[in-house]
């Protein structure tokens, strides 16, 4: 399946590991409150676990990692918080782009970045460039990001650039202009923090994604939570439409992770 094609039209290969991890990085604020802390502490500690998520993936043969760090909705939350948010940014871009660098880490960031101050702006320009030939795991940080405003650019891009085809669009035309056309759709996605919703995050790609939810707070969230995240994926048959007697009867050489899982305990 090419990267930019949609699971509604293809059934993409599946395996026992996830190729795309897409994570929503809730619950830093209560992990604060929980040890009479201020939310701040809780956003620095989410840092450190986004460093062992990135190394574990990575290390797992994950080939993109997608985290939701900053949504279109967040800027209603109260000034000084976002003010730090945004500061935070702006240091893990000055402190950890080289050792993503090293690891030969891609880094893309995805949403609407017109709102940041140019500075920020430079840096993840710069970030972009400096890893854009790496070719370990794709990480992208999802920043003023909202489902429906990827969708809205990607509308309008696409009626700019033809708009002689107007009203006859189809998936396969609307698919590149999406800020995330570089990756395929996520085969797990991944909720901390005991909510179970999408919160407009990546609407228009997880359309056939396995929804993994949990109470640990992001901070909390180290390599066992990630495993068992992993492990239940391995539970999924993804039929992408299918019967579960077409999915049995797939060629060997395409195994899905149920049967994956299945064969593993039977050694």
């Amino acid at each position: 399946m090419a990267k930019h094609e949609s699971s509604t039209l293809d059934v993409p290969a599946t395996g026992a590991v996830p190729r795309h991890v897409a994570v929503i990085m809730d619950g830093n604020g209560r992990w604060a409150k929980k040890r009479f802390l201020p939310r701040v502490a809780g956003h620095k500690r989410g840092v450190e676990a986004v460093r062992d998520a990135v190394r574990a993936c990575a290390g797992a043969g994950v080939e993109y990692l997608t985290l939701f760090a900053f949504s279109s909705e967040n800027w209603r939350r109260p000034a000084d918080e976002v003010s730090f948010l945004m500061q935070l940014f702006v240091r893990a871009l000055e402190q950890e782009v080289a050792r993503l660098h090293e690891n030969g880490i891609r880094l893309k960031i995805v949403g609407d970045l017109s709102a940041f101050e140019p500075r920020l702006t430079r840096l993840i320009t710069d970030a972009e460039k400096l890893t854009a030939d790496n070719d370990g795991l794709t990480l992208t940080i999802a920043a003023n990001y909202g489902g429906r405003w990827d969708i809205l650019q990607a509308v309008n891009r696409l009626c700019a650039a033809d708009p002689s085809k107007a009203g006859r669009y189809t998936e396969e035309d609307l698919a590149p202009w999406l800020a995330m056309s570089y990756a395929p759709e996520p085969d797990l996605f991944i909720r901390t923090g005991g909510e179970q919703r999408v919160s407009n995050f990546l609407l228009w790609h997880l359309a056939y994604t396995e929804l993994y939810f949990t109470d640990t707070l992001w901070p909390d969230f180290g390599d066992a939570e990630l495993r068992r995240a992993f492990e239940f994926y391995c539970t999924r048959e993804r039929r992408f439409g299918r019967t579960s007697e077409q999915v049995a009867g797939r060629d060997d050489a395409e195994p899905t992770p149920r049967r994956i899982a299945s064969d593993a305990a039977g050694r």
